[in-house]
C-alpha cells in the first residue's frame, strides 16, 4: 500500500483524479464555435480575377489573404498581401493583366468545424501559420482563423466560466 502524500498548504497542485474530473466538467472549445468570426474574415476570388481586383478586395478587409475558389466554394490556393507584393515587386506579375492562378500558392492548412480550438491554435503556433482554413464537411472553404480570433474566443469561452463559477459561489440563480 502506498503512503498518502501529505500536501502542504502552499502546495496548490490538485490530485489527478481531481484535475481530471475538473476538466470532464468544461467541454473543450470546438472551432465551430467561432464560425461566425471566421466567416466574417472571409474573401473569396476566382482564379479568372485579376490582381488589382485581388489587392482592392484586401485593402479592405481586416485580414490579409483571399482564398482563391472553384465554384463550388472549394479553396485552390491562397494570395496573401505578402505574395501580392512580393510577385507585383519582383516584377513577376501585372496588376492588370496577371490573374489571381497564377500568383496563388496552393499550400495552406485546413481545419474542421469539430476540431479543438486549442489544438489549431498550437499547430498555428508551432508552424508559424497567420491564418487556417475553415472547411466543411463537403471541402467548401466557409471562414478563416486566425490566431487573435481563436485567443478571443477561448478567453471569451474563459470568462464565461468564471461568470458561471462567481454565480455559483455568491449562490445567483440557486434555490
Amino acid at each position: 500500500m502506498s503512503p498518502t502524500p501529505v500536501l502542504h498548504p502552499n502546495d496548490r497542485t490538485e490530485s489527478p483524479p481531481v484535475a481530471a474530473a475538473e476538466a470532464r466538467t468544461t467541454a473543450p472549445l470546438r472551432v465551430s464555435a467561432m464560425a461566425a468570426m471566421a466567416h466574417a474574415r472571409l474573401r473569396t476570388v476566382s482564379p479568372d480575377t485579376l490582381l488589382v481586383e485581388v489587392a482592392a478586395l484586401l485593402s479592405n478587409a481586416q485580414i490579409g489573404v483571399a482564398v482563391v475558389t472553384d465554384a463550388a466554394g472549394c479553396a485552390l490556393g491562397t494570395l496573401t498581401e505578402t505574395l501580392l507584393v512580393q510577385h507585383l515587386g519582383l516584377g513577376q506579375a501585372s496588376l492588370f493583366t496577371t490573374r489571381a492562378d497564377a500568383v496563388m500558392t496552393q499550400h495552406f492548412v485546413r481545419c474542421a468545424p469539430d476540431d479543438l480550438l486549442s489544438d489549431v491554435l498550437a499547430n498555428m503556433h508551432a508552424r508559424g501559420l497567420v491564418f487556417v482554413l475553415l472547411v466543411d464537411d463537403e471541402g467548401r472553404t466557409v471562414g478563416i482563423v486566425n490566431p487573435r480570433d481563436g485567443l478571443r474566443a477561448l478567453l471569451a469561452a474563459g470568462n464565461d466560466e468564471a461568470v458561471l463559477m462567481r454565480n455559483y459561489v455568491m449562490g445567483v440563480g440557486y434555490a
